[in-house]
């Protein structure tokens, strides 16, 4: 008899982090403190578990567990996973918002990781295994008004040059947002924009990412800007709910537009911004996609049209997918700043999943499932709450 799914279990343990987030939800550099992190678990009858780390604060609440998760999921085959995600999809409906994208997204990985650990094979393999290494851009984090850190284009500039000497070949920059007291201001955008072109020559790939609420008006002035400095895409200048808004910005530019980023709707919203004109590369992730199987549908939707889907955000789940397509050219490693060490493990892990080869490139993990070296010993001895 098939194993079937015995528990569902969500872990909250205490480890730290190195960043601070502002009003606004961005990251910046801040002092060693400690932080929550949960881990999901999904554990099948013959006692194989697979894992996902997710925040308590918002996608594995208790009740969220509780009231939707568990009761799909327990005494089903945990190689259902299109059935399970189908029905926990088919939720949301009735959640009136509450059961999040990555609630399922962290319950759909976890599923993958069980499958991974129980054949013994990375999750990039079981989806295809199209490539065993994939290029980096480095990711920055939002600009601010930290000393020495990215207060100022001339900042950027600098810290571009230092990503080319760590090995990135190629930079993506976040700029301004508030509540940062200058932002936002297009015309700063710019101003940061040419001083990394002026900094790093010609011939290295730049993107942006701007402030996601300008206007009309002030994202077509700044994406003009950027076709000047030859940028290879322009990512989220407005607000993604109004979808015409981004087709009125593609068909005035010559630089790629790329999305959509956070528009609710998976992979179906992709088809319609791809049949609307409103993107020239898809943009798609496990988070914001609502786990791998999902994201793997909005990938193969560009790929029919001869589109590239470029992944959002990093970890194992995303690299996982990069692993498995080939019409995706970078993976975003970040995010990254001045006063900010990326390759620091934390306490809850042997290692990083992503770290950088001297070629600029990420390899694929060779450790079955995504490839998280969890610490065990340490998440055990932190735990402060289970359910």
């Amino acid at each position: 008899m098939q194993a079937q799914i015995a528990t569902v279990t969500v872990r909250v343990f205490e480890t730290l982090a190195w960043t601070m987030v502002d009003s606004d939800g961005h990251a910046h550099p801040g002092p060693e403190r400690t932080t929550a992190q949960a881990l999901v678990e999904i554990t099948d009858t013959d006692g194989c578990t697979g894992y996902c780390l997710a925040q308590p604060a918002d996608a594995v609440r208790q009740e969220l567990i509780d009231h939707y998760v568990r009761p799909i999921l327990v005494g089903r085959d945990a190689f259902d996973r299109e059935w399970l995600w189908q029905r926990l999809a088919r939720e949301q409906r009735g959640s009136m918002g509450a059961l999040l994208d990555r609630t399922l997204s962290a319950v759909e990985q976890a599923l993958w990781d069980l499958a991974g650990r129980k054949l013994d094979v990375p999750v990039w393999k079981l989806l295809g295994g199209a490539r065993s290494a994939v290029p980096a851009y480095g990711s920055t984090m939002c600009g601010d008004e930290i000393e020495g850190g990215l207060r100022t284009p001339e900042d950027y500039g600098t810290f571009a040059v230092q990503l080319l000497e760590q090995g990135y070949r190629a930079i993506k920059l976040h700029t301004w947002m508030p509540p940062v007291s200058f932002a936002p201001d297009p015309r700063m955008d710019a101003k940061a924009c040419a001083a990394v072109r002026d900094a790093v020559g010609p011939d290295v790939p730049l993107m942006l990412d701007a402030n996601h609420w300008y206007t009309r008006m002030e994202a077509l002035y700044l994406g003009k800007a950027l076709q000047e400095l030859d940028f290879t895409w322009y990512e989220e200048p407005m607000d993604e709910a109004s979808m015409q808004s981004y087709r009125w910005l593609a068909d005035q530019l010559d630089i790629p537009v790329i999305g959509p980023e956070t528009a609710f709707g998976k992979y179906a919203v992709r088809a319609e911004w791809i049949m609307a004109g409103a993107c020239d590369i898809v943009r798609a992730g496990v988070n914001t996609g609502a786990g791998i199987t999902p994201t793997m549908k909005s990938i193969h939707v560009a790929e029919a049209f001869g589109m590239e889907c470029e992944i959002h955000g990093g970890g194992s789940g995303n690299l996982a997918l990069l692993g498995a397509m080939a019409n995706g050219r970078w993976y975003e490693r970040g995010l990254l700043h001045p006063h900010f060490d990326y390759d620091r493990v934390p306490p809850h892990l042997h290692s990083i999943v992503d770290p950088l080869d001297a070629d600029g490139c990420v390899a694929m993990t060779d450790r079955p499932g995504l490839g998280d070296d969890y610490d065990f010993d340490h998440i055990a001895a932190h735990t402060v709450a289970t359910w």
